[in-house]
């Protein structure tokens, strides 16, 4: 009996293992940021939801969420759509729910509305990669139809695991040029 619970136990255990709730969050800078959240699946999988819970009904940015393959082709993108958890979620929030998806890697990103994915890769970047960096609260006026909250969350279900989300933002030609001399400066100094 007790090598059965223990077998039962571990199975329960392993099971569990295959899918995941996993819950990132964090806050952006500028009109331009991008969240990039590289998961996986180890197995064919059914029922995958990805999604944000942070508009929080205005009080923050309006998400724009694009799907990837693990190689950086676009799978879907989505503006808005709060009936994968609607909980949690308010209008403006988006995401996807996937009935099926293979076993494989794949790459979940949020942006601000609407700086929307430019072409069919990930390399081919978003629509407001090449403008300077505007700091959120300065960038969202009523002509760009957002809020100027900063905060972000995003939620995988049924995903077997998930790195730590990755921000990549575009740096404003004055900010790069001003890193790049700060670290020439530093570094004639240490000479």
């Amino acid at each position: 009996m007790l090598r059965k619970l223990l077998a039962i136990t571990l199975f329960c255990c392993v099971s569990s293992a295959h899918a995941s709730l996993i819950n990132f969050t964090g806050n952006i800078a500028f009109h331009n940021d991008v969240v990039q959240i590289n998961f996986s699946v180890a197995e064919d999988t059914e029922n995958v939801r990805v999604w944000t819970d942070s508009h929080l009904g205005g009080e923050n940015f309006d998400p724009i969420t694009a799907l990837w393959d693990g190689a950086g082709n676009l799978l879907d993108e989505n503006d808005d759509d709060a009936a994968i958890n609607p909980d949690t979620q308010t209008i403006f929030d988006s995401g996807f729910i996937l009935p099926f998806l293979a076993a494989g890697d794949y790459i979940f990103t949020v942006a601000t509305y609407s700086n929307f994915a430019i072409g069919d890769t990930l390399a081919d970047g978003f629509a407001y990669d090449s403008e300077e960096s505007i700091a959120l609260s300065e960038w969202c006026q009523p002509a760009n139809d957002c809020n100027e909250g900063t905060f972000w969350s995003v939620w995988l279900d049924g995903v077997t695991d998930a790195d730590a989300p990755e921000q990549v933002a575009v740096p404003a030609p004055a900010s790069a040029l001003l890193i790049l001399t700060s670290g020439i400066l530093l570094l004639r100094r240490r000479t």
